[in-house]
């Protein structure tokens, strides 16, 4: 398997050159030359496999540069029930009949995070103790990748953490997770700004080549393929789960703001997984709902990107948009180049062609937005209805999945948080605090370490050197 550029720099790298990496040195980002497409045979064994066993077949389509030996012991050494609190891993709740919640958020951050950064963390310590060489990550969060990394990473041999949130925009919950971390490796910074400044920054260093290289720079933000090559396997766990037998298809209702999630689930669709609809649900920030519905891309800035109960969607430049486009064009990497390059920059957005908005319904997506009021409102119902306590990113996802079953087809709503992580909004919709873990009781009175800075990628990049001291 060799991975290309989005963007038309054809040069094929391996897995392991691409995992360090982030973004390819045109800009774009990293996808596989082809699809693997898995046949009935597989389909039909796979069903019956634990979850790393079914985690290490579908890596190993991607990766064929790290020994298998090896890549099935980080593989069983990652996903464990006492990690992510039980064997199914990734446990499959009924609603009602033909409607499910995946249950992603049991790891150690409470979020979907941590089924892709755990698998990260392993990855990266073994390929630079592979190499004898340094890591510097950064990232970007809007609430729970920050966390998710960082708790993946801590201790890590070889790897500091750079990770880069809007300053004052998550919840305490969120922020006491990530600030609370003692350990050496890890910095938090915090930008006067909003998520969309912060993950402008982290490419505007990551473009800066020299001082990539110079300073070992990579990247655990979705647009690190191996991240979301590992959200692919929750989607044939949960498919597995949802069904009896290879023939059926399921829908998926995805919370999205940076499109990594429901992108993951675009490739298992490519790859063969009978996905009749894959659901991309937002919040008010809805660039992505607007594009499914009109064929336009439309970035927001900083002022229109508002503060809501689900923060971690607060996103209106979606970094992964641009892997699903790129199948959408049918891999025409000129046309990529010229989108999401100086067009987007200049233009602040985008409108496909008559033709290229025809394939969207063919790509299997639809889209709709949520609302403070509707997520009151689901997490109210579900909590009435079905004795089910769900955060408000996930009351995002139910409430457009409600809008867009069909019948006879299953639903699968993706879990992105457990409700312990936004205690105010439950509070607020049920009048009680969300039970949390013994261990996260007091977290938000613990003390802080972080580093308050504008908008500035210099600011940022002279902090780097500091640090490295090189």
């Amino acid at each position: 398997m060799r991975y290309i550029s989005t963007r038309g720099d054809q040069t094929e790298r391996r897995f392991c050159e691409i995992l360090l990496e982030g973004l390819a040195p045109d800009g774009g980002l990293y996808m596989p030359q082809r699809y693997p497409r898995v046949n009935a045979f597989q389909m039909m064994r796979w069903r019956t496999l634990p979850y790393h066993a079914l985690a290490f077949e579908i890596l190993s389509l991607f990766i064929d540069d790290i020994p298998a030996a090896d890549l099935k012991a980080l593989v069983e050494r990652t996903y464990t029930a006492a990690t992510f609190g039980s064997e199914a891993i990734v446990p499959l709740r009924r609603l009602e009949e033909g409607l499910y919640i995946e249950a992603l958020s049991n790891g150690p951050t409470l979020a979907f995070k941590d089924m892709a950064m755990q698998l990260l963390g392993n990855l990266f310590e073994y390929e630079l103790g592979r190499r004898g060489e340094q890591l510097n990550i950064l990232g970007a969060t809007s609430g729970d990748t920050g966390s998710a990394a960082e708790y993946a990473m801590r201790g890590k041999q070889g790897v500091r953490v750079f990770m880069l949130s809007p300053h004052g925009r998550m919840s305490p919950f969120q922020q006491a997770q990530m600030f609370s971390l003692q350990d050496e490796n890890i910095h938090n910074i915090t930008i006067e700004g909003v998520f969309d400044d912060c993950q402008d920054i982290v490419k505007a260093v990551s473009n800066d080549l020299e001082f990539k290289r110079r300073h070992k720079i990579g990247t655990v933000n979705s647009i690190n393929w191996a991240r979301l090559l590992a959200q692919v396997v929750y989607y044939f766990a949960g498919y597995f789960q949802a069904t009896q037998n290879n023939t059926q298809k399921v829908s998926f209702a995805v919370p999205s703001g940076n499109f990594g999630n429901v992108c993951a689930g675009h490739v298992a669709r490519m790859m063969g997984l009978p996905i009749e609809q894959l659901v991309v649900a937002t919040n008010e920030n809805d660039v992505l709902d607007e594009f499914f519905r009109t064929g336009t891309y439309r970035v927001r800035g900083s002022a229109e990107t508002y503060e809501t109960s689900s923060p971690s969607m607060d996103i209106s430049k979606a970094s992964n948009f641009e892997r699903y486009v790129f199948d959408l064009t049918h891999r025409d990497a000129a046309r990529l180049a010229q989108l999401f390059g100086p067009q987007l920059v200049k233009e602040g957005g985008f409108t496909l062609t008559p033709e290229e908005v025809a394939r969207i319904p063919l790509s299997g997506f639809t889209s709709g937005r949520s609302t403070h009021a509707d997520r009151l409102a689901t997490i109210r119902q579900t909590w009435q209805q079905h004795n089910d306590m769900i955060d408000t990113h996930t009351a995002d996802g139910l409430k457009v999945a409600l809008e867009k079953r069909q019948p006879g087809v299953p639903m699968i709503v993706l879990e992105t948080a457990l409700p312990a992580k936004f205690a105010a909004t439950i509070e607020e919709a049920l009048g009680r605090q969300p039970a949390r873990p013994a261990a996260l009781e007091g977290i938000e009175n613990l003390p802080k370490r972080f580093t308050v800075m504008p908008v500035d990628a210099d600011r940022v990049k002279a902090y780097i050197a500091q640090v490295t001291g090189a």
